[in-house]
């Protein structure tokens, strides 16, 4: 996870599989037990350095660090077009290594930053390799977004507007993380510097409970407990306890606020010893209290699970993933920096260098101003409304 200015990688691909299946005759159904294999990728070897002569070195196979020698410069063009496009190939080959030993792949995770020209660029490039060569696969991405606050370069507005419009496309599910968002929680709450994390899930099922539109697949993430550890002793880890703080607008990961918007969908998944019937009761409790922030015309839209195994160093935890319209405040954020720079055509010639045609940023700049009305759309639509578009759609395909 790329925090602050602490930089890693700028690109973590994992293929997510099925290590192993084996029959359970209690219960009659299949155990599968899930692995990642990270991918390592960048287009400088500094990075690849950095990591592997540091204390998770070790953890990495050394044939998935894949990296050049030249940089992005912060330019998406030379992550997308012309750097990143000569290291793809090399990058492609590990994936499909990887691919190939899985007994189940079920899909693909890439963590990467839209700030910079690696993470944005050439992840967005291998983003939509894979989608050509995987096109059953799931795409999961944890984006991490610019923030003014939290800034390295002047140009990450156009970098991020150039990346959302391939993540439309190309992304079943996009994790939306903000360096500002995140900056706060690890530094101000927890009061860490290295901060580590791990999020468990089914792709697919993830992804059938939260897109109820194929375009609106970006999501709003928040972790519970957050509490620094001097701080641990003194709060009780209780369900009631895990639903509040994960409904907490400061323990989301990106600085929109939630109550600017309204939940299409949303899901909680709990991890540790806790009650099934506790954990609904509490869903349920916390859904009616705030009812005036989801929408009416998605009945049932609110998702948990349980899983009875704890996060390590934990009794209980809790993750919420939540497709809001509030998120269009990310988008209208860059999309006003873009704005800001592209009308005086600011910077543009490091990209037009790259071979890149103004009508591209123009076209991706309309795309991000879709989805933001998307978002808008779907947040002052009635039932009614709702029903009478699908109907107009259905007679379109007729």
């Amino acid at each position: 996870m790329n925090m602050a200015s602490t930089k890693l990688v700028d690109t973590l691909i994992h293929p997510t599989y099925s290590w192993s299946v084996s029959m359970s005759i209690t219960t009659r159904h299949l155990v599968a037990d899930l692995f990642l294999v990270p991918v390592l990728m960048d287009l400088e070897p500094g990075t690849m350095d950095a990591v592997r002569s540091g204390p998770y070195g070790q953890i990495f196979r050394p044939d998935n660090f894949v990296f050049g020698q030249s940089g992005s410069s912060n330019n998406w063009a030379k992550g997308h077009y012309t750097e990143g496009a000569e290291l793809i190939d090399s990058v492609l080959d590990v994936v499909r290594k990887e691919a190939e030993n899985c007994d189940c792949l079920q899909g693909f995770q890439v963590c990467h930053s839209l700030g910079g020209g690696m993470g944005s660029g050439m992840g967005t490039l291998l983003i939509s390799k894979i989608r050509e060569e995987y096109p059953d696969r799931m795409m999961l991405t944890f984006s991490v977004f610019p923030s003014p606050k939290v800034s390295d370069t002047v140009v990450e507005p156009y970098n991020a507007t150039l990346s959302i419009h391939q993540l439309v496309q190309n992304a079943d599910e996009c994790m939306v993380l903000d360096n500002e968002a995140s900056y706060d929680i690890c530094f101000r709450t927890l009061k860490l510097t290295t901060p580590s994390c791990q999020l468990n899930s089914n792709l697919r099922k993830l992804a059938v409970n939260l897109i109820p539109f194929p375009r609106l697949h970006f999501f709003m993430v928040g972790f519970a407990p957050l509490t620094s550890r001097g701080s641990q002793q003194y709060r009780a880890l209780t369900v009631p306890e895990l639903t509040q703080q994960m409904w907490d607008a400061k323990n989301m990961m990106c600085a929109a606020d939630q109550q600017h918007g309204r939940y299409l969908t949303a899901s909680a998944m709990f991890r540790g010893k806790t009650s099934t019937k506790e954990v609904d009761e509490q869903m349920i409790n916390i859904q009616n209290k705030n009812s005036s922030y989801f929408v009416e015309w998605i009945p049932n839209n609110v998702k948990s699970s349980v899983c009875d195994i704890p996060p390590r160093g934990l009794s209980m935890a809790s993750t919420f993933v939540g497709n809001s319209t509030s998120i269009q405040e990310m988008f209208r954020r860059v999309s006003e920096q873009f704005t800001a720079m592209f009308r005086r055509k600011a910077f543009l010639h490091w990209y037009t260098v790259e071979g890149m045609d103004e009508m591209e940023f123009t076209e991706d700049e309309s795309n991000m101003n879709d989805l933001m009305s998307e978002y808008q759309q779907y947040q002052d639509a009635t039932a009614d409304e709702v029903e009478y578009k699908d109907e107009e759609e259905d007679v379109d395909h007729a």
